[in-house]
């Protein structure tokens, strides 16, 4: 009897001291990747996941510092959370990630009602650092780690529309690009045993998913080597693991993000164009057409190495779609280094980019030993220059679609009208079509009948 009694009154202790946790993210996709991770590892522990802020006990914010543009949303965000707390005593907050690690313990004392801070290799130690914060401390835990892959966690999929999803394959970076923070915030590259990536695909398409996003700073450089009784096997590298994920079943689609071009190899590109279910999208970020500025970067290939790279990609799959990243006004960027760069623009015709203007990141090379000499009016003159050109090359380029048909992923219904859904392509550009009998979850069959810069409008060409 009283053997139940104490059972009975641990578990309410127990269920009493398990927050519900509230778990926002912001950045890249390896920051959404990580978001599920965190709910996984909590949800082990026996906390749960709240639905919404106001029936939350603690609030994580998942964070990027690639920008200062991203942390100052961060600020904001924490702020605007001060008047929750206001309300309800017991909301706590904590700040996971890039920033949580860039900034440590100056963000704790910047941001008083922050109670804990977790860098993106500490997410195992997250249940003792809640207890921490319970018991009326604050807690940190930044310290970085040169094998943490978080490889034998199953991902918890956040607001996951059951089609798509990313599978993380490696960490880190140590490429060292001048204006980046990101190996001083993740540390250096290690990849995942392949099996647990291939494992968690299978998965996935047993579940019901229809396309999954293979996920690593530089996907390129990845490559895992076993010991076996001391003695290290061949490494299987990016090119072999992509064929092991697409061999899974050819119903599979296989995306990945993101390909350094110094890397971007023959071997990859002949896989992918054996297996039509690696999608024929490819995002390789060039950052400036200027080879002067290339080497301020410190990005280790030139303008030649990267169009070289391009005509490959278009050799082995010319509907291959490319897409990249770009900065404007590094540090003593000239008027002619921003003209290459709209040539570059114009000999690729990218069919999308992330555009930025140069943000200065404390700890990075660039931040240490060059000026940040071109005025924010200048910067902003530039970037206006480069999303204009690119708005005009993406109208150019999907007004060529019209009249094609495409084979497209159908994910959901658009936001705009019931009456239809949307879907992407191989291409990865999004298709908004009438829904007829058209479920989300198949493939299907649409043809190109109008398009936007960023959209293309079609119907359904495989009505039954």
């Amino acid at each position: 009897m009283w053997g139940k009694r104490r059972i009975f009154a641990l578990y309410l202790y127990a269920y009493a001291h398990m927050e519900k946790i509230y778990i926002e993210t912001y950045g890249c996709q390896m920051n959404f990747a990580d978001s599920e991770v965190v709910g996984s590892i909590l949800g082990k522990a026996g906390h749960s996941l709240a639905t919404s802020v106001d029936e939350a006990d603690f609030v994580l914010i998942n964070t990027c510092a690639i920008r200062d543009n991203a942390e100052q949303r961060v600020r904001h965000r924490v702020r605007e959370l001060r008047a929750l707390q206001g309300r309800n005593r017991r909301l706590r907050i904590g700040i996971l990630g890039c920033m949580a690690e860039r900034l440590q313990s100056r963000l704790m004392a910047e941001e008083d009602n922050v109670s804990l801070v977790c860098g993106p290799d500490a997410y195992r130690r997250l249940p003792l650092l809640l207890e921490q914060v319970r018991d009326g401390q604050r807690g940190a835990e930044v310290e970085l780690s040169t094998t943490e892959t978080y490889a034998d966690i199953e991902p918890v999929r956040l607001a996951s529309n059951g089609i798509s999803a990313y599978i993380s394959i490696m960490r880190g970076c140590q490429n060292y690009c001048s204006y980046c923070v990101v190996p001083y915030t993740r540390g250096r590259e290690r990849s995942r045993d392949p099996q647990t990536i291939v494992a968690e695909a299978r998965d996935l398409f047993d579940k019901g998913y229809r396309e999954v996003t293979l996920l690593g700073q530089n996907v390129n450089s990845y490559s895992f080597a076993q010991e076996v009784a001391g003695v290290k096997e061949d490494s299987v590298g990016f090119p072999e693991l992509m064929e092991r994920v697409a061999s899974i079943d050819p119903q599979l689609r296989v995306r990945f993000a993101t390909s350094h071009p110094k890397d971007l190899s023959d071997a990859l590109l002949e896989v992918m164009a054996a297996h039509p279910n690696i999608c024929r999208c490819i995002h390789l970020p060039v950052q400036s057409g200027s080879n002067r500025m290339l080497k301020a970067m410190n990005r280790k290939y030139t303008v030649e190495w990267y169009l070289d790279r391009v005509d490959a990609i278009r050799r082995y799959m010319p509907d291959c779609s490319i897409t990249t990243d770009v900065i404007a006004g590094f540090c003593g960027e000239t008027l002619e280094d921003h003209e290459a760069t709209l040539e570059l623009f114009r000999r690729v015709r990218y069919d999308y980019a992330y555009m930025f203007k140069y943000s200065q990141r404390e700890g990075t090379y660039a931040a240490k030993h060059m000026p940040d000499d071109i005025a924010d009016e200048e910067k902003t003159r530039r970037l206006n220059e480069i999303i204009a050109l690119q708005g005009q090359i993406a109208l150019e380029n999907n007004r060529k679609e019209v009249g094609r048909e495409y084979e497209v992923l159908v994910e959901g219904e658009s936001h705009r009208s019931k009456e239809r859904l949307f879907g992407r392509n191989s291409q990865n550009k999004v298709l908004v079509f009438d829904r007829g009998d058209a479920v989300p979850g198949t493939y299907r069959r649409v043809k190109v009948t109008d398009c936007t810069a960023a959209t293309l409008l079609g119907e359904l060409a495989d009505i039954n």
